[in-house]
């Protein structure tokens, strides 16, 4: 009997060690190893973080000089080197005490290896990634980058740097999400900086239409393809006005594709479910005016790119001094330099260009195997890469192993092959894309010639070498010049190329080379004073290059360049409230429309107090107010009817839509036509009738709301998020209370937003106004790892502490941490 108690006894121990000790799934949610995460020794007790950071160790064998790191009273390290060796080496250590988890996870997010850490469910994510050639892509930028071997060294002082830190730590000094996902951190290399790169290429330069709109052709036919998608939006102000002149000689094309129906390889709609797209919104404003449009006589620098909100934040705070550079601004972690800021002479700022630099092509196998496909009248080899996968088990039985899943992915001479039909019913499509390019060697060089540059020359000359993803770069400087320049790496296309699937046996639908860079559109101190974007059109009819780009910004752009071209004695204050602006030109133009159109006398009581405040309304994304909300809702059930014949179709997940400015303008020039037709009706709508059906709908809706929620106003029903990069919701901030809308310059949305505003005054002292929506800490233990979100929610903004000499700093948390050169 006893040993029967005895054995009952041990194996229930064993079993509660074996459950405490493995992480596991139930109910299709991950458990985390409880044991190893509750262990008071070295779980997460110990990532309770004390607000001062604890200093660094002194490091006796990595630097070739004596370097300080002092962090100001809000976390900001500030690097004192006297080389540019032992400051990469420094930021790469400092970057990953602060971020690491963060750095890991995105770059096995990149690389499609999330499944190895949370399971099987992330599998399609990860073959998608891999099908796509993210990893294919990191590794020819690496063979680029290779090609410079002076500032590859750099990286590589970088990566050390990162790995002195991983190499310093004990388990209980991991951070804490590997405790809780049970997984180990592992060496940086350059691969994984590259992967980063590939991250934001992907975020930024990612999105092609090709699929949808060669299915949308197809089921419209080219007429109706042109009225609903034109290339261009007559009331544009692009970013390089008409006013700027081209003195060049074009380069030449082929024959230009002289009509839809003749530049797709199909005229079927395809079964293919398009893969997951970045958001059509990730955007960016920026501006410079001109020191005589300033009160100080000053020029005034802002910038603030819109991307996911995520904590912790994409973003990291940073100065860097050497005798060859001090700059001041934020870095992305993972890679070396700061990537947006200013010196003390200039500062810059970027915002996505977004020209589509991917296309489709059709891939004819010669038989079933996918061994070899047809090119130029013959057959050639594909090139079959292996793909292999460690997916993590969901059983705590087998102790938190993994098994392996093995994928093929075929390359071919357009890149790889993304779209495969399984019974051969569809020619099977390959992508083109430039992010797997290799870029120049000289790309590494960017932002360190940035983080120098004294004049615009110097601009110039660091950006030139900058490939993708494309941004347009503003300028300023102390001496009161200001520019932007379209600045990426353009595929040469025949007109209309890109927009639509084309034939892959013929590599005379290769793109017909790139732009010459010197002939990207750029201006340079121009005469009206203030330079603009915000994710326009990048030029007007006159640039004499064809790009495609169907996703560009019809309302932010025209905000700004309103606002600038009004405005005088501009002070530091104005730009901020600028940034902070939430007025909404969609509503300037439809509002009018709707409200002419609603008949009164057909309303309820409750439907006519509605409509006498949203008359009074201002068109401010107010985050207290209501009307932004009815107008919303109004506009969101309006768009439905109206195009419900392209979303309730067979394939209407297959299919474009319209963008909502091209709605606004079919409503205004031509409300007859039939597309202002309910299709589930039996009766004849018109414009007029959907507009008030679509009026009730949205009181609705909003009355609905009002009775779960008494509270509910603009910002609470928005709910802005900004999420935890693994989705945890108790490391996330929710319902962040803001002004804004995705089409007014305070871009802010549920989830994403300005994820950096900065606003600096350049004269012989350089000054800055910044702040993001997070904190320097990814530790969610830590006070720094969110402070700054209410100050940027409130639209307020910290002094950058923008220093000479470590003295300068004030109230510095760690007064002086010394890093001792080698060898001395």
């Amino acid at each position: 009997m006893n040993t029967a108690k005895f054995l009952l006894s041990f194996l229930l121990t064993a079993g509660f060690i074996l459950l405490l000790n493995n992480s596991f799934t139930y109910q299709g949610k991950p458990i985390p190893a409880m044991g190893k995460l509750l262990n008071p020794f070295d779980g997460f007790w110990q990532n309770v973080e004390a607000p001062t950071p604890v200093p660094l160790p002194l490091l006796k064998d990595s630097l070739l000089e004596t370097a300080q790191v002092i962090y100001d009273d809000r976390r900001v390290p500030h690097i004192f080197a006297q080389n540019a060796h032992d400051a990469n080496w420094i930021q790469g250590y400092i970057t990953a005490k602060d971020r690491l988890w963060q750095m890991d996870f995105v770059t096995r997010s990149t690389s499609g290896r999330l499944s190895e850490i949370l399971g099987e469910k992330f599998l399609d994510y990860d073959r998608k990634k891999r099908r796509k050639g993210m990893v294919y892509a990191a590794k020819n930028t690496i063979e680029g980058w290779k090609k410079d071997p002076k500032n590859f060294a750099l990286l590589e002082a970088y990566v050390k740097g990162v790995n002195a830190y991983i190499n310093s730590l004990s388990r209980k000094e991991y951070p804490l999400e590997f405790k809780l996902l049970n997984y180990e951190p592992e060496p940086w290399t350059s691969l994984k900086t590259a992967l980063f790169m590939k991250a934001m290429g992907e975020s930024l330069a990612g999105r092609y239409s090709d699929l949808k709109a060669t299915n949308t052709l197809a089921k419209l036919g080219p007429k109706a393809f042109r009225f609903l998608f034109p290339e261009t939006f007559p009331d544009d102000l692009p970013i390089i006005p008409k006013e700027v002149n081209y003195n060049f000689e074009p380069m030449g094309t082929e024959e230009p594709i002289a009509a839809p129906s003749t530049a797709t390889a199909t005229d079927e709609v395809l079964s293919y479910q398009e893969l997951p797209m970045p958001d059509p919104h990730y955007g960016s404003n920026n501006w410079a005016v001109a020191r005589g449009k300033t009160a100080n006589a000053k020029p005034i620098l802002a910038g603030d790119p819109h991307l996911r909100l995520t904590l912790p934040s994409i973003w990291y705070e940073i100065q860097i001094h050497t005798p060859e550079s001090n700059a001041y601004g934020v870095s992305l972690p993972g890679i070396p330099s700061v990537i947006i800021g200013f010196n003390e002479s200039i500062a810059w700022s970027q915002t996505n260009v977004g020209q589509d630099v991917a296309d489709l092509y059709t891939i004819t196998w010669e038989d079933s195997t996918r061994q070899r496909y047809l090119l130029d009248s013959q057959f050639v080899a594909a090139e079959k890469v292996i793909e292999r996968y460690a997916v993590k088990s969901p059983s705590m039985l087998l102790g938190g192993g993994q098994k392996e899943v093995v994928d093929t992915v075929r390359y071919t001479h357009w890149g790889p092959v993304i779209y495969e039909s399984p019974d051969f019913s569809e020619k099977d499509l390959a992508l083109r894309w430039l992010i797997h390019d290799a870029p120049e060697a000289t790309e590494l060089n960017v932002f360190p010639k940035l983080n120098q540059a004294q004049n615009f020359a110097g601009y110039a000359d660091a950006i030139k070498e900058y490939n993708a993803p494309a941004q347009n770069f503003a300028f300023a400087s102390k001496t009161g010049a200001i520019g932007l320049k379209v600045q990426g790496k353009f595929p040469l296309k025949k007109q209309g190329q890109g927009r639509f699937i084309q034939d892959g046996s013929r590599t005379a639908n290769n793109w017909s080379g790139f732009i010459p860079e010197a002939h990207n559109p750029m201006v340079y101190n121009p005469h009206w004073g203030y330079i603009a974007s915000a994710n326009q059109r990048s030029t007007a009819e006159n640039y004499p290059y064809y790009y495609n780009k169907e996703s560009f910004e019809a309302y932010r752009g025209r905000t700004l360049n309103r606002a600038l071209f009004k405005a005088d004695s501009i002070t530091v204050e104005d730009m901020k409230a600028l940034q902070n602006n939430d007025y909404s030109m969609k509503a300037e133009l439809a509002m009018p429309i709707f409200l002419s159109r609603i008949r009164p006398e057909t309303l309820n009581d409750g439907e006519k107090a509605v409509l006498e405040l949203i008359k009074k309304w201002d068109y401010h994304y107010d985050r207290e107010k209501l009307e932004p909300l009815y107008f919303e809702l109004w506009f969101e059930e309006f768009y439905k009817m109206t195009w419900d014949e392209l979303s309730e179709a067979e394939e209407g997940d297959k299919l474009l839509r319209p963008t909502e400015w091209r709605t606004c303008f079919i409503l205004r020039d031509v409300p007859e036509t039939n597309y202002f037709d309910i299709k589930a009706t039996p009766e004849k709508e018109t414009a007029w009738n959907i507009i008030e059906l679509a009026f009730r709908k949205s009181i609705q809706r909003v009355l609905a709301t009002i009775l779960e929620r008494p509270d509910l106003n603009w910002s609470n029903y928005r709910n802005t998020t900004i999420g935890h990069l693994a989705n945890i919701p108790s490391f996330s901030t929710q319902n962040v209370y803001t002004d804004g809308h995705k089409n007014t310059l305070n871009a802010v949305r549920s989830y994403a937003g300005p994820s950096w505003r900065m606003v600096v005054e350049l004269g012989e002292e350089t000054k800055a106004s910044v702040v993001y929506p997070g904190g320097q800490s990814g530790n969610p233990g830590s006070f720094f790892y969110d402070n700054f979100v209410d100050t940027w929610a409130e639209g307020e903004y910290y002094e950058a502490q923008f220093v000479q000499t470590p003295e300068a700093i004030q109230g510095a948390m760690v007064v002086s941490q010394s890093f001792a050169p080698l060898n001395k």
